[in-house]
């Protein structure tokens, strides 16, 4: 077994013992994260880059205090320039109700979303 220890700009120290296949490929897959982080910081990309992400950040900016149905969803993404189809929203947005971030209430014919507790 070897042993490896990384030191993060903060100051956290990271101990790996394994293989040196097995750490190698570890400190890979950091310096690419690093690069993928430099990169995204330098093209001015941060915060949310998933639609899961991007749900979850109107959740927490109020626009789910009251129901909103799929398609007012899909135009508040598309205001920001985020275009997704509806049938893709529909399946982030059940999952968040299944985890219990959104709930869903019946408006009319439509089903509405709603902020449901804080986690």
């Amino acid at each position: 077994m070897a042993k490896a220890e990384i030191v993060s700009k903060d100051g956290t120290k990271i101990t790996i013992d394994g293989t040196p296949e097995e750490i190698a490929k570890i400190i890979n897959d950091v310096k690419k994260k690093d690069e993928r982080k430099k990169l995204k910081e330098s093209l001015g990309v941060g915060g949310p880059t998933t639609a899961t992400d991007f749900i979850l950040e109107l959740r927490e900016q109020g626009f789910f205090n009251k129901p909103k149905t799929l398609a007012e969803i899909k135009t508040k993404l598309a205001e920001n320039g985020l275009i997704y189809p509806v049938t893709s929203l529909s399946a982030v947005v059940l999952a968040q109700v299944r985890k219990r971030n959104l709930g869903r209430v019946k408006t009319g014919k439509f089903w509405g979303y709603v902020r449901r507790g804080d986690h």
